[in-house]
């Protein structure tokens, strides 16, 4: 398994969490009504703080994201911590991939030319738009 593209598959999810819940993304109770990428990267770094052994550090790394949110070497240290403890535990990194194969599509087009639509689902009949610019639903 490839540990470093497991943590950059992360990292999207992790930072949208913590975007959205700043420091109460450690201790929030689930949101129903959150985002699908949101809930995904609170699953996510659940599973991370998990592991006993690198909670504190990853705990801590999170903290400096939430505080500096626009610092990339502190997006760099926490995607590092996060590496350390795939490596170090073949169990997370499993269940990490297991979780990323969940993961909403992050832009969806329907053919060339067409607009793009992000931060959505598509489930049967239903679809949930996120964000979507220069787009005209007809029904047919």
């Amino acid at each position: 398994m490839d540990i470093v593209a497991l943590a950059n598959q992360v990292m999207p999810y992790i930072t949208a969490a913590v975007g959205a819940y700043g420091g109460a993304v450690l201790t929030k109770a689930q949101d129903l009504a959150a985002d699908e990428s949101v809930n995904l990267g609170r699953r996510l770094l659940q599973r991370f703080l998990s592991r006993e052994e690198s909670r504190e550090r990853i705990e801590s790394a999170v903290q400096d994201v939430v505080e500096t949110p626009d610092d990339e070497d502190l997006h760099a240290a926490l995607r590092g911590q996060l590496k350390k403890a795939l490596a170090a535990d073949p169990g997370l990194a499993g269940d990490v991939a297991e979780l990323l194969r969940t993961a909403p599509a992050a832009a969806i087009a329907a053919n060339v030319g067409s607009q793009i639509v992000s931060g959505s689902s598509i489930s049967g009949d239903n679809i949930q738009i996120g964000q979507a610019r220069d787009v005209d639903i007809r029904r047919h």
